[in-house]
């Protein structure tokens, strides 16, 4: 990555931290050791858009994912947390931005507006803060003992993995089972680039303690088998995992002497935006090992 870029890394990393401050360009252009004379330009050549609009899509990003996934935040505070005055101001410019309100997206959420709006962006966020030079004494080996799960497998499109997540959040709130007591799992069966969308394959789940009934949410158990794994810990958003998955079967399997075991690729997410800043999440990659 080259040093303008890890600049620009370190800009990104801090607009996500400050969502909920004040837009301080001076700060920002500092941020990047350049003049803000420059700064703004340099951005929006990398970007397309302004430091301003960037700031603005990722608050009605987090407001999205509230609106979604914490059904028990209250409209109007995601909307002050999002920078609006009042309810008003918010469903108009999320209505806008999305082609729904607020109350109609927490309803039933049009996911393919949203991967227009925010697909290219993180596509080019991706540029910047991941790196496809894997540290190779950052892999561990580690025995995975056997976990029951309670599993709700996607099929279909990656672009509507969210409204089965919403799903399985559901089972979970019904069954007592929130992340901060039972771990989150995903089973990564297939690779979002290269499966046809509809034959992808996406494993959500949690551990479990015991049996579970059956389920209108299609909710069944299932096991993480016991096993040798090599582990690495991503920050960021999953979906920029891949160039780390990539690179964990590039480099670091062909020197290890390793061989793999017949289970999926699986994760443990340790923390989730909209809780953390998008770039603080934090997830653990297990690759299954003979």
């Amino acid at each position: 990555m080259s040093g303008l870029k890890k600049r620009f890394q370190k800009v990104l990393e801090t607009i996500d931290r400050s969502l909920d401050g004040p837009l301080d360009v001076p700060a920002l252009a500092g941020v990047a050791a350049y003049s803000k004379f420059h700064f703004q330009r340099q951005f929006s050549a990398f970007f397309g858009l302004g430091v301003a609009e960037y700031r603005r899509l990722l608050k009605q990003k987090r407001a999205g994912q509230q609106l979604a996934f914490r059904g028990e935040l209250p409209v109007t505070e995601i909307a002050y947390d999002a920078g609006y005055e009042n309810l008003e101001s918010f469903s108009r410019a999320f209505k806008r931005d999305f082609g729904q309100s607020p109350s109609a997206f927490r309803s039933t959420p049009d996911w393919s507006v949203w991967h227009r709006t925010y697909d290219p962006l993180l596509n080019l966020k991706g540029q910047f803060m991941s790196d496809q030079h894997l540290d190779v004494s950052a892999v561990r080996i580690i025995d995975f003992p056997e976990t029951p799960v309670a599993l709700l497998e996607h099929r279909g499109s990656p672009q509507e993995v969210p409204a089965s997540v919403r799903r399985f959040i559901a089972w979970r709130k019904a069954n007592a089972s929130p992340p901060s007591r039972s771990a989150t799992f995903n089973i990564l069966f297939d690779d979002p680039r290269t499966a046809l969308p509809e034959e992808y394959r996406f494993g959500i789940c949690c551990a479990v303690a015991g049996q579970f009934k059956e389920n209108a949410e299609g909710v069944v158990a299932a096991t993480l088998p016991a096993g040798r794994c090599a582990v690495i810990r991503h920050s960021g958003p999953l979906d920029l995992a891949e160039e780390t998955i990539r690179a964990l079967y590039r480099d670091w399997l062909p020197r290890s002497g390793e061989e793999l075991r017949d289970f999926p690729l699986f994760v443990q997410r340790l923390s989730f935006f909209p809780d953390v800043p998008e770039h603080e999440a934090q997830t653990d990659i297990f690759l299954p090992l003979k």
